[in-house]
């Protein structure tokens, strides 16, 4: 078989077989629970992850709905608290974002000011798995 017949046969395998040269975004969705605390996220319908967060403690509010992750930073600086750090920023609707946490003795409960916090490890894992994925996900929070 000469080099022209053989490139034309795998092509045409690669397109009768529904093979897809583009790279294709998965979808992900981050489902935060505030009653229990937890964050699932799902990767194409299929959970990957599930982390204990902190929502926003007696006096602050963590929005509810459905969102597409906004700015993303690795390092940001709270304008409002303090000049807190929030490594691992996902904002989602104005100033509330997901980000990580060094105070993670208080994962599992209330403990913000309206933030979802994460452990570091889970909030770099997150960040990275969103930003590969940004156009396709959603972050989606329900009490």
């Amino acid at each position: 078989m000469n080099f022209k017949r053989f490139c034309f046969l795998v092509v045409s395998l690669f397109f009768f077989s529904g093979f897809s040269f583009s790279a294709q975004a998965a979808r992900v969705v981050a489902k935060v629970d505030i009653s229990q605390q937890m964050m699932r996220v799902y990767v194409n319908g299929v959970r990957r992850y599930v982390w204990q967060v902190s929502t926003g403690r007696r006096g602050y509010w963590t929005p509810r709905g459905s969102y597409r992750p906004g700015l993303m930073k690795r390092m940001h600086y709270s304008s409002k608290y303090y000049n807190s750090p929030m490594p691992w920023s996902i904002f989602f609707k104005g100033g509330y974002a997901i980000h990580g946490t060094n105070d993670i003795k208080h994962l599992g409960r209330p403990a913000s000011h309206g933030c979802i916090r994460l452990h570091p490890v889970a909030a770099r894992r997150l960040y990275a798995l969103m930003r590969r994925n940004k156009a396709s996900a959603r972050i989606i929070i329900r009490n």
